[in-house]
């Protein structure tokens, strides 16, 4: 199964979420742009933090749904964050091991889209996602269930530290940038709460890691 962040996190969500539950042998891939892209660009609840979206035009005030999360909570279901800019060997081992595990898999893929306005430009979008990755937005890891069966943890975070570039990131994008002119006293303290969430997100996934 394949589908956008629009359908996977929002309208199509109580679908997906009764397929993993199942228990079902099924496979699903969700491309992560992180707005409804083919609709217009609305904001959705795959929107972070300070983007600007349709419907959010002064900065998204909430911060973004952890699909990964709460599939994993199943404890049966594989789940993994992928970026191919970022960290293409652990991408093709994640798509390695959800297609040989016998039960739902859910794979959530970062997806540069036109919407975010990268100033590099989408011919960059590779390097977009690199950038990404390194600066704690998204971080990647796998959960398989089938290592707690060997005594080991399921939970294995790829990411090293952030490298505390965050702001550097968000700035390259016009969806968070334009949030500086317009409205610019709602875009520090958006952004305070973006750099201090992805900073609580990385220690929650690093201590998921090491117990």
């Amino acid at each position: 199964i394949f589908g956008g962040d629009g359908w996977a996190y929002d309208i199509g969500y109580g679908g997906l979420d009764h397929v993993l539950a199942s228990g079902e042998n099924v496979n699903v891939m969700v491309f992560d742009t992180e707005v409804y892209s083919n609709t217009g660009g609305q904001s959705s609840k795959a929107t972070p933090a300070a983007a600007i979206a349709k419907f959010a035009a002064s900065g998204k005030k909430t911060k973004k749904k952890d699909l990964g999360m709460m599939a994993m909570s199943y404890g049966y279901v594989y789940v993994a964050k992928v970026c191919m800019g970022a960290n293409q060997q652990q991408l093709v081992k994640a798509l390695a091991e959800a297609e040989a595990y016998k039960g739902p898999s859910l794979i959530i893929a970062y997806a540069p889209c036109i919407n975010h306005g990268i100033s590099k430009g989408m011919s960059q979008a590779q390097l977009e996602e690199k950038l990404a990755s390194e600066c704690g937005y998204w971080p990647l890891w796998r959960y398989v269930p089938e290592l707690k069966a060997e005594g080991k943890n399921p939970f294995i975070l790829t990411s090293k530290e952030p490298n505390g570039q965050l702001l550097d990131f968000m700035m390259g994008e016009t969806r968070f940038a334009s949030l500086t002119r317009t409205f610019p006293e709602t875009a520090k303290v958006l952004f305070a709460e973006a750099e201090e969430f992805c900073a609580q997100r990385y220690a929650k996934y690093k201590h998921l890691a090491e117990q």
